[in-house]
């Protein structure tokens, strides 16, 4: 067994780091405010933003996970997440002589700016014409530069207890999608994310790169009249697409997760269907 650190243990984190202490690795998570981190994690007060809050890292972490998410959506708060974070962790790492054999960065699809409903996979170019993909980008070059085994998990739109506003958007009667041809969403629950950032740090031999998305990309315009069936909530109107925002990017692509299967991860929740159904079931 590891000694384990999760940088930037929130939801996500959490989730990650009780799945490995349940293997019998000790871990520990770093965070602002550590308080309430669930027990067996082990908790440790720092700043990624900080360099200097990074000293109480443990010199004999063998698996670190980088799980930090931005606290605003801006550039700047991207730049402290995902590129300042990340290279004062690697420095801190490398001032303890960390003998760190794997090296988890939890990214993101936003890297992608395919806008034709075609399939992505981890072998599609990178081009992203926001701040937010282009940090995220910045870091995971960070990473893969850091002469250390690193892993990317580029993960879709996040949803899980406590990250419930579509189903929230439905049964409130206020959610909207566009006429027209399908948009098409990707999505993966937070339980699987948890479970597949396991998988990859403790897997034989992992590629650098992953996509982490369930097995089904969806259109919008499906998943919330699914919600709404489930919910006994109106169907969600229609409304015709603004001009302006055609002109502006818009993100519209499938997702492809056949590598991660085919690598022996089994998604607990392989739909939008099994995982909404499941909130649902748990809030009716």
């Amino acid at each position: 067994m590891a000694r384990a650190l999760i940088a930037g243990c929130g939801d996500v984190g959490s989730a990650l780091g009780l799945l490995l202490a349940a293997d019998g690795h000790e871990v520990f998570g770093l965070r602002r405010r550590p308080e309430r981190l669930p027990a067996p994690i082990r908790p440790i007060a720092g700043d990624l933003a900080d360099a200097a809050t990074l000293a109480a890292i443990p010199r004999d972490v063998e698996l670190v996970a980088y799980t930090a998410a931005a606290d605003g959506f801006d550039d700047d708060a991207y730049r402290r997440a995902y590129v300042d974070g990340v290279a004062n962790l690697l420095a801190a790492l490398r001032a303890a002589d960390a003998p760190v054999r794997r090296l988890l960065f939890m990214s993101s699809t936003a890297v992608y700016a395919q806008a034709d409903g075609g399939w992505v996979d981890e072998t599609s170019p990178t081009e992203p014409v926001g701040f937010s993909g282009r940090r995220l980008l910045e870091g995971e070059r960070l990473v893969a530069g850091s002469g250390l085994r690193a892993i990317v998990l580029r993960l879709a739109g996040i949803y899980g207890p406590g990250r419930t506003r579509l189903i929230d958007r439905v049964r409130d009667g206020v959610a909207t999608c566009s006429d027209g041809p399908p948009h098409w969403t990707n999505r993966i629950h937070r339980d699987d994310c948890a479970g597949a950032a396991r998988h990859l740090l403790t897997l034989a031999d992992p590629g650098p790169l992953w996509l982490g998305v369930d097995d089904e990309p969806a259109d919008e315009c499906a998943v919330l009249d699914w919600l709404a069936a489930r919910l006994g909530a109106p169907r969600p109107r229609r409304v015709a697409a603004d001009p302006a925002a055609a002109r502006r990017p818009q993100s519209n692509k499938r997702c492809s997760n056949r590598a991660l299967v085919a690598s022996g991860y089994v998604l607990r929740y392989p739909t939008f269907r099994d995982g909404y159904g499941a909130l649902v079931a748990g809030s009716s």
